[in-house]
């Protein structure tokens, strides 16, 4: 819920003109995302996977990365491209995500993680004031090719999953039980 309270109050940051409220901005997504990698870790630790959480945490997390990568393009920061290259995967991997879930859910790889630290990281380097033209650039080039890739990849394992079910009455022996589909992994 933190996640979804914090979304507002980083794009007024984000709209606001000068150096402190950028700032601001980078500092309110930072804590924001890392609620993200805490809420995951406290929920599986103290086994608190809710129903609840498998719908919000997804959700949250491109309401997050979402509101900034439309606000940075708006402003003129990010090409327009990235953020419906980046949208049209999230959005993608969310419907396959429904499309599967009473077959099981296709656990977080190490490239979802890597794709959600990449985006996280580039999107700061956009957020903060500072000239870091090339960094910034090839860091989100970085985040859009493993975004791709993970999403190609998650449609792959979503079709072999919904394959498999189809003889094992719904739920194929070697799926992952029906737990956190966790979208700021995949």
């Amino acid at each position: 819920m933190l996640r979804f309270a914090l979304v507002p109050v980083f794009v007024l940051f984000l709209l606001a003109d000068g150096t402190a409220p950028r700032i601001a901005a980078f500092v309110v997504f930072g804590v924001a995302s890392a609620t993200d990698l805490l809420d995951g870790q406290l929920a599986r630790r103290g086994g608190m996977i809710t129903d609840f959480g498998k719908i919000a945490d997804p959700i949250a997390d491109k309401a997050l990365t979402g509101s900034a990568l439309i606000t940075l393009s708006a402003l003129g920061d990010l090409p327009w491209w990235v953020t419906v290259v980046i949208g049209v995967r999230e959005v993608g991997v969310t419907v396959l995500r429904f499309w599967v879930i009473r077959h099981g859910v296709i656990a977080a790889s190490r490239g979802g993680k890597i794709k959600t630290v990449l985006q996280i990281l580039a999107i700061e380097l956009y957020i903060l004031p500072i000239h870091a033209g090339l960094l910034r650039s090839a860091a989100m080039a970085a985040a859009v090719a493993v975004t791709v890739v993970t999403g190609a990849d998650y449609v792959v394992r979503a079709l072999r999953l919904r394959r498999a079910a189809g003889g094992h009455g719904g739920q194929p022996p070697d799926a992952a039980p029906a737990a956190r589909p966790d979208g700021a992994s995949l």
